[in-house]
């Protein structure tokens, strides 16, 4: 089987206030809305915010609490980290950790999106991203 991931949906409360957080605060654009999801195209999957009573629906079991995972969002410089973080906190997300330098080198901070997913914001100087957006492991 081939190993890749096609869509992440994350169950949300608030379309607009979740909008404002991945439309202001990344920067990114959606390729589909309707009244109660967004898609946005990623680097070769598709990430959607859904109402979570319709998520609930569609999947036929309640939705639990997040936090049994992190998100991670990588950048090419270490100073982006704080960049990023800030800009997400400005537009409706909580700051988890701040930026800081972990013991296996680079540098990462934790956020809450409005919905409390925990994205990482992350430069780690062993994992290049291509101009496309797709970051390779790499062993450090």
């Amino acid at each position: 089987m081939q190993q890749q991931l096609s869509v992440i949906t994350l169950g949300i409360a608030d379309l607009a206030r979740s909008r404002r957080f991945y439309c202001d605060g990344f920067g990114w654009m959606p390729v589909f809305q309707n009244e109660e999801i967004v898609f946005y195209q990623m680097n070769g999957f598709v990430l959607g915010t859904w109402l979570t009573k319709a998520l609930e629906v569609d999947m036929r079991r309640p939705l639990q609490r997040p936090g049994a995972f992190a998100l991670a969002h990588n950048v090419g410089t270490a100073g982006e980290v704080h960049t990023v973080l800030d800009r997400l906190a400005q537009h409706g997300g909580r700051v988890l950790r701040p930026a800081d330098a972990p013991p296996h080198g680079g540098v990462r901070g934790y956020i809450a999106d409005p919905d409390d997913h925990a994205w990482e914001i992350a430069w780690n100087p062993a994992w290049p991203i291509s101009p496309e957006g797709y970051v390779a492991f790499a062993a450090t």
